[in-house]
């Protein structure tokens, strides 16, 4: 990896996820470290001290510029989302949908990089490279809704969750919540304000660990202290008939 071609790239998804965003909490970090393994899978490394970084991890081949924005891109959601401290371990059952919200964000990013890109690319003569940006989250994009056709979301977002609540309620990016990212990235277009929500995540007690019901009513809470857009909880917590009890 060229280092200073890849800190071209993660600053330019950088701005592509976060201009004109609000950041709500007062949770965020000082600064972002991104490190490039080569083996394991992209990550929040939860380390100790350094109380203000939030410290990403991806893992790419060289000047695979589309597989680093979009990786660096989802974790970027999780910091958004306050989830980079030392304390912010995953944890069912409410992980999956962080993970269906912050892979909305990346590729919601993923598609302004593409057009920033045609546009301006920070390489010179590189315009076409958005072509290829486009066509890497197209295929992201055609792979989920296959397995939201295929799962009922696409027809009964509540009977989608009792019939599969089990396997949804797995923590990470799994099947499930791939599917709904799909319907969060739709909200992100439709109501742009309504990303800001994620920086009112995991400020109560439990972060995920608490059942889905609560989940919502506390993440709307948070954002009424915070005065951000409650439109994502309300519209997620309705779609799934979800009720506080």
């Amino acid at each position: 990896m060229l280092p200073r071609s890849a800190n071209l790239v993660v600053d330019r998804m950088r701005h592509a996820c976060l201009d004109g965003v609000r950041l709500v909490s007062d949770r965020q970090p000082a600064r972002l470290r991104v490190d490039e393994h080569r083996s394991g899978q992209p990550a929040i490394w939860l380390h100790p001290g350094d109380s203000d970084l939030a410290w990403i991890i991806v893992d790419i081949g060289e000047r695979d510029w589309s597989k680093l924005a979009y990786q660096f891109g989802h974790e970027l959601g999780h910091v958004v989302a306050n989830s980079w401290q030392a304390d912010a371990k995953p944890a069912p059952p409410c992980q999956w949908l962080e993970e269906a919200m912050v892979e909305a964000f990346s590729l919601r990013g993923l598609g302004l990089l593409a057009k920033s890109w045609k546009a301006d690319p920070p390489f010179a003569g590189d315009n076409a490279f958005g072509d290829a940006i486009a066509d890497y989250r197209e295929n992201i994009i055609k792979r989920y809704s296959t397995l939201a056709d295929s799962q009922g979301l696409t027809r009964d977002a509540s009977a989608w969750f009792v019939n599969h609540r089990s396997e949804i309620e797995i923590p990470g990016l799994n099947p499930f919540a791939q599917a709904m990212s799909l319907t969060i990235l739709a909200e992100y277009d439709q109501a742009p304000e309504s990303v800001e929500a994620l920086g009112a995540l995991n400020r109560w007690p439990g972060r995920s660990a608490v059942p889905a019901s609560q989940y919502f009513e506390r993440w709307k809470a948070s954002c009424a202290e915070l005065r951000a857009s409650p439109q994502l909880p309300i519209h997620l917590s309705q779609l799934l008939r979800l009720q506080a009890g």
